[in-house]
C-alpha cells in the first residue's frame, strides 16, 4: 500500500500547493463556452461570482448544457454565506435539485435524462418559496419549501458557482460524485455582467465540436486505479479480465506493484509490443493498429498474464490473484513514474470507448488519480489528425 501512496503523491505533487491555497485564477466571462472538466479539485467550483442582492432584479439563470456524463455538479447558488444554498446536479443522467434552508434539507430528482450528448437549454429560477427547473422551455421540476425559522427578507450577497459547491459536501442530503465532464454555453446568470473568478486548478480547454461516448486521452496524462477497489476474482479458471474497446495508439495499460511492472504498449510504427520490465521476460503481441477500432482483452490468471488469448507472461513465483486483492496500480494511458522522455513518447492517444473489469463498466471519475487532460465521459468524433486544430462550437 505504501508503494501506491508514494506513486500517487508523486503525481499530485505539482498540484498540492494550488489545492491548499484555493486561490482564484483568471477572470472569465460566464457567457462563452465553458468546459466543466479538466481540473484537479473535485468539489471546488471551477468558477464563481457574487453580487449584492439589492442589485438583483430577477432570480433567474439560463444556459445551454451538453454532456454524456451521468453524474456530477452543474450549478450552485447560495445566500447568507452558505446558510441557505441550492445545487443542481445529475444522477443517472436525470436532474436533481438539493436545497438547504434553515432547518430543512430537500432532495428532488426527476425529468428527462440530459446525458445524451445533445445541447439542452436549462433555466433555474426562484418563484417565492418555489425553485423551478425548465429544460428546453418545459417545466421539469418544481421544489417548494417553507421554514418558520427562515427569514423572508433576502439581504446581503448571493453567490453563484459552476461545477462544484461553496459549502461542505457533508451538508448534502443525498451525496453524489461531483466531477462533471460537460460543456456550458450562452449563460445568462441573474442580471449580472461581471466576469467570474476561475479556480486556479482549472485548465481551460475547448469543447469538442461533436462528441461520442468514451474516455479521451490526448497524448498526455493517465488514469490510475487501485486494483483492490475494482471487481475481484470470481473463479480461478476465468481469472480477472480487463476489456478495452476503442481506437488508440501508445501505452494501453500498465500493472505495477513493489518489484513488479508490466507494460502493454504500442511502439513506433504499426507493431505493438508488450514490455515486461524489472527483470521479467519480454513478449510481443499485436494489440491495436493506430486509430483503428479495436478490442483488447487482458486476462490475469494466478501465475500468468494473457493478451487476446495469448499468454504474455508466465511465472510461478508470483500470485497475481493475491496481488490484485492486496492492491496493485492498474494504469490506463501510461506508466506512473516514467521519465518525461518516455511519457512524451508513450502516452496513450485516442478514445477508449468502454473499459470493463470483470464485465463491469469502469468510470474514470472513480480513479485513484486522473490527469486533468483526460476526459472521463466524452471523445471527439473528429479524426485524430483533426484534434490538433482549434475546435469550437
Amino acid at each position: 500500500m505504501n508503494y501506491l501512496k508514494e506513486v500517487v503523491i508523486l503525481l499530485l505533487g505539482p498540484y498540492l500547493i494550488l489545492l491548499c491555497r484555493r486561490v482564484s485564477g483568471e477572470q472569465i466571462s460566464g457567457k462563452g463556452v465553458i468546459n466543466l472538466a479538466h481540473r484537479q479539485s473535485k468539489w471546488t467550483p471551477l468558477m464563481q461570482t457574487s453580487a449584492n442582492l439589492s442589485d438583483i432584479t430577477s432570480i433567474r439563470s439560463f444556459f445551454e448544457f451538453r454532456t454524456l456524463d451521468p453524474e456530477g455538479a452543474v450549478f450552485y447558488g447560495d445566500t447568507k454565506e452558505g446558510q441557505d444554498w441550492f445545487v443542481l446536479s445529475l444522477r443517472d443522467g436525470i436532474p436533481e435539485m438539493q436545497i438547504g434552508k434553515a432547518d430543512i434539507l430537500v432532495s428532488v430528482k426527476g425529468g428527462r435524462k440530459l446525458n445524451d450528448g445533445a445541447w439542452h437549454l436549462l433555466e433555474v429560477r426562484s418563484e417565492g418559496k418555489f425553485v423551478v427547473l425548465e429544460v428546453n422551455n418545459n417545466v421539469e421540476l418544481i421544489v417548494g419549501l417553507h421554514s418558520k425559522l427562515a427569514e423572508d427578507e433576502l439581504k446581503g450577497k448571493i453567490r453563484l458557482a459552476l461545477g462544484g459547491m461553496l459549502v461542505d459536501k457533508q451538508k448534502l442530503f443525498h451525496p453524489f460524485e461531483p466531477e462533471m465532464d460537460a460543456c456550458i454555453r450562452g449563460g445568462h446568470w441573474l442580471n449580472l455582467s461581471t466576469p467570474w473568478d476561475a479556480d486556479s486548478t482549472w485548465e481551460h480547454r475547448h469543447c469538442f465540436f461533436e462528441i461520442k461516448k468514451g474516455s479521451f486521452f490526448p497524448g498526455t496524462g493517465v488514469a490510475i486505479f487501485n486494483t483492490s477497489d475494482l471487481p475481484g476474482l470470481k473463479t480461478e479458471e476465468a481469472g480477472i479480465t480487463v476489456e478495452i474497446f476503442g481506437s488508440w495508439t501508445g501505452t494501453t495499460l500498465s500493472l505495477q506493484s513493489t518489484g513488479f511492472e508490466y507494460v502493454l504498449r504500442e511502439l513506433e510504427g504499426n507493431k505493438d509490443v508488450t514490455e515486461v520490465q524489472l527483470g521479467l521476460k519480454e513478449g510481443s503481441e499485436s494489440v491495436a493498429p493506430p486509430h483503428e477500432p479495436a478490442t483488447l482483452t487482458f486476462t490475469i490468471l494466478k501465475h500468468s498474464l494473457v493478451v487476446n488469448s495469448k499468454p504474455e507472461l508466465e511465472t510461478e513465483s508470483l500470485d497475481f490473484f493475491s496481488m490484485w486483492k492486496n492492491g496493485m496500480l492498474l494504469t490506463f494511458g501510461g506508466v506512473p513514474g516514467d521519465s518525461e522522455e518516455a511519457k512524451n513518447t508513450h502516452y496513450l492517444r485516442g478514445c477508449l470507448e468502454k473499459i470493463l473489469v470483470q464485465g463491469q463498466v469502469i468510470d474514470l471519475d472513480r480513479a485513484l488519480y486522473k490527469h486533468t487532460a483526460v476526459s472521463s465521459h466524452c471523445c471527439p468524433t473528429e479524426t485524430m489528425n483533426e484534434l490538433n486544430r482549434d475546435t469550437r462550437h
